[in-house]
């Protein structure tokens, strides 16, 4: 293995695991003790990590001024699955064989990936990972458009104005928030602000799609007002007058029961798409889903 490519798989297993002594790196690395220990020094000097007695440790990273202050999509993706994967069925049975939507990165809209499979629609999103996962899975057309990756959040971001996203007008962009409150839409990064009023100006229908707990979350910056929002799907927890709310401002509200979710399809979901693929073509998956189904 080349050496900076060693050096890279070296870190991401310290990242995965904090830390890991010699051997350990030796049988994961496939190396000698002496190119571990060589690795271990260079990087050490490099200051990407800390070196322990017999091992190495990842180094505790400070925040970086230019992540996103939202919470990462690990995180999120693991909390109230069963009314997301609802929420996302139901938001992708309102998309109509040869529109063009827009889906906005989160965990929830990321849940529409699966139903949308056998769809036939032209798409613009900003989740690289929506959009890996359904050129594998689909024959959907996938647009994304130009910007930063933010690893974290899985979405690609822009601050400027200039982007192919603005070339493309959408019938419906399905979005979820951080939280949704009477003053509208509300987000906790300037940044995902700036890009998402850029796509809701270019969707007909705004459509939100959001569990329940995100109507007791409150951060400190407005995306929009209840009046720019067409339709919130949500799961059956909502109380009752979240619900009279939002109808209050002439938003149609959707509620779901929240659906059983197998571990399995939690951990299909996290796979690459390099290894999702080699599932749909073993015929796995799709035997999976007729199990689950029946």
């Amino acid at each position: 293995m080349i050496n900076h490519k060693r050096h890279k798989r070296l870190l991401k297993l310290l990242d995965e695991r904090e830390h890991a002594s010699v051997q350990q790196l030796m049988e994961w690395l496939s190396a000698s003790a002496a190119t571990v220990r060589r690795d271990i020094s260079w990087l050490a000097a490099k200051n990407q990590l800390t070196r322990t007695r017999g091992g190495a440790q990842r180094l505790e990273q400070k925040k970086k001024s230019y992540t996103l202050s939202s919470e990462t999509f690990q995180n999120n993706a693991q909390q109230n699955t069963a009314a997301k994967r609802a929420i996302a069925r139901y938001a992708t049975s309102m998309c109509n064989n040869g529109e063009t939507i827009i889906i906005n990165g989160g965990t929830t809209t990321f849940m529409m990936a699966e139903f949308l499979v056998e769809k036939q629609l032209k798409i613009l999103t900003n989740s690289f990972l929506m959009a890996e996962r359904l050129l594998v899975t689909s024959d959907n057309e996938i647009i994304l458009p130009g910007g930063k990756v933010y690893r974290e959040q899985n979405v690609i971001l822009s601050p400027f104005e200039n982007d192919v996203a603005q070339h493309h007008y959408a019938a419906k962009m399905f979005m979820g928030v951080y939280g949704l409150s009477i003053l509208g839409l509300m987000e906790a990064d300037p940044l995902l602000i700036q890009a998402e009023k850029r796509l809701i100006g270019q969707a007909e229908e705004l459509v939100v799609l959001v569990d329940s707990s995100k109507f007791q979350r409150k951060a400190g910056l407005v995306l929009c007002g209840l009046n720019r929002v067409s339709t919130v799907i949500t799961d059956t927890g909502a109380s009752d007058s979240a619900v009279q709310l939002l109808e209050h401002y002439g938003v149609r509200v959707i509620t779901v029961e929240p659906e059983h979710v197998d571990p399995r399809v939690v951990e299909a979901s996290a796979m690459s798409s390099h290894d999702y693929a080699a599932v749909l073509e073993s015929g796995a998956y799709h035997h999976h889903h007729a199990g689950l189904n029946s």
